[in-house]
């Protein structure tokens, strides 16, 4: 019998057929070369095997994503990984006025395919500077693209359409879901299968078997796929509330006109997140849903985010601040009423 995938593995092989098949490509990053491989070891093998293209960097995150950038400019293809997502601040520098505005500032379209990779999150006890979800910090940037890793995209296939965006593009990669199974053959468990729409952002969707339409549509980036399946495991068996889940690989840019014949079919939706509220993800979606949707919703969308809070060390600290399966859980019964 062959052994699930996790996704720590998926990525890792995405890497090196990414080497394997791209001569232009590279991977730059702290720590990344062998025995190391990484923090997290998404990188392991990779510089054995080609140890002229993966660049194990001094300790300077604008210092790696400007090479990288630098790269991108003369045609190469670069993955950087930050070592925390949290880090990439030091990098925002390179990001928004280098990277992003050297796509049109020359007077011609020029090519900038790179990708930087950022892990990210809570609920591994990192604490305050290791833990946040930063995205809102970066959405709205011309020519700046950002995707999020789910247990429902093969990672190959993720970093092959960032690339061919020829645009700098943030891949963020929660923390929790490295350990996770890769689901294939769109089964989720015994309560949930899933798909991938035809949309631009490739939108994965969680349904539970045999139901007819949802109470609600849930809209959630890739690390909160498993708090939300579970809370739609209970809402689903204890309070009989249908929920379906939709998961983009692609955060920004973002339309939901795509998907409007799908998430109509709910007069109730929800948009969850781990970042913290205010200027985020979420408000651009939902304000998208309203403007599209709210003659035919039975309440306003409901926006679940974080808490306004730095992310403490101790676990039973944390869990209160990040938004949690029974956190969701409560707040959908709630609004069910």
């Amino acid at each position: 019998m062959t052994r699930p995938e996790r996704v720590i593995g998926n990525l890792n092989r995405a890497l090196h057929t990414l080497l394997d098949n791209d001569p232009r490509a590279y991977v730059i990053g702290e720590d990344i070369a062998d025995p190391y491989g990484g923090a997290f070891k998404a990188t392991r093998g990779l510089s054995d095997r080609h140890p002229e293209r993966v660049i194990s960097s001094p300790i300077s995150e604008g210092g790696i994503v400007g090479v990288a950038a630098g790269l991108a400019l003369t045609g190469n293809h670069p993955v950087v990984e930050m070592m925390f997502s949290d880090f990439a601040a030091l990098a925002f520098d390179q990001l928004l006025n280098f990277a992003s505005k050297s796509v049109s500032m020359y007077g011609r379209t020029v090519p900038m395919s790179m990708v930087v990779r950022c892990p990210t999150g809570g609920n591994r006890g990192y604490g305050p500077t290791h833990s946040q979800s930063l995205q809102k910090h970066f959405i709205g940037i011309p020519a700046l693209s950002l995707h999020e890793i789910s247990p429902f995209h093969d990672n190959a296939d993720v970093l092959t359409a960032m690339l061919s965006r020829e645009q700098p593009c943030v891949l963020f990669e929660d923390k929790t879901l490295y350990t996770r199974t890769l689901h294939q053959g769109g089964v989720v468990d015994d309560l949930f299968r899933y798909e991938l729409l035809d949309d631009p952002s490739r939108t994965a969707r969680v349904f539970p078997v045999d139901c007819a339409d949802p109470d609600w549509i849930i809209l959630a980036p890739g690390g909160l796929t498993e708090r939300a399946v579970a809370a739609m495991r209970t809402l689903l068996l204890e309070e009989e509330i249908t929920c379906e889940l939709l998961v983009p690989s692609r955060l920004y840019p973002f339309t939901v006109e795509p998907l409007l014949a799908t998430v109509s079919r709910a007069r109730r939706i929800c948009v969850a997140e781990d970042s913290a509220a205010d200027g985020t993800w979420g408000e651009m979606l939902a304000q998208q849903l309203h403007e599209h949707l709210w003659r035919r919703l039975a309440r306003p969308v409901l926006l679940l985010s974080a808490q306004p809070s730095v992310i403490p060390t101790a676990a039973h600290l944390e869990h209160t601040v990040l938004l949690q399966a029974t956190a969701l859980r409560r707040a959908l019964t709630e609004a069910s009423q």
